[in-house]
Parts: C-alpha cells; structure tokens; sequence
C-alpha cells in the first residue's frame, strides 16, 4: 500500500531526524548559555543587566535611540504629574 501512496519514507525519516538533530542542537546550546549566565552571576555580574545588553544590541542604532528617547519622554512626563491625579478622559 505504501508504493501506492507514492510517499517517500525515507524522505520523511530525513526530514524528522534533521529537525530532531537541530532540536537536540538548540537544547545544548540553551544548556551552554545558561552555564555562561551562571558564571558571570558567580563572577558577581547582574544576570538582568547582561541579558538588557545583549536586547539592546540586537536592535539596530535608530530602535535603540527611539526606545531611549520614548523611555526618557515617559520618565519626565511622569515626574512633572500631579501625584494622585489620573486621566479623567478614561
């Protein structure tokens, strides 16, 4: 029945053990980087910190500048509000 169905077995074993391979790749290598973590928090290193570096690098020079300014503008218009006044327009 199966040369009937015209599905190429091994072509399906190829694909599953591949993806399965890449699997087990990604596990070590998530293995690896919370060994790196754990050593640098050893070393006395905030863990929080390192992982904001590593979010902030991965964003290109405009995101990064944008992100800044628009947490900088939030910060300031939270710091002239009138404590214990909210938006009424809700």
């Amino acid at each position: 029945m199966s040369d009937t169905v015209g599905i190429g077995g091994n072509r399906i074993r190829s694909f599953i053990e591949r993806v399965e391979q890449l699997d087990q790749e990604i596990q070590d290598l998530m293995e690896g980087k919370k060994e790196v973590f754990a050593e640098a928090k050893g070393e006395g290193f905030d863990v929080k910190i390192l992982k904001e570096i590593i979010k902030l690098r991965k964003q290109d020079k405009d995101e990064r500048d944008e992100h800044e300014t628009l947490l900088d503008l939030y910060l300031r218009a939270m710091d002239e509000a009138v404590p214990g006044e909210t938006a009424k327009a809700a």
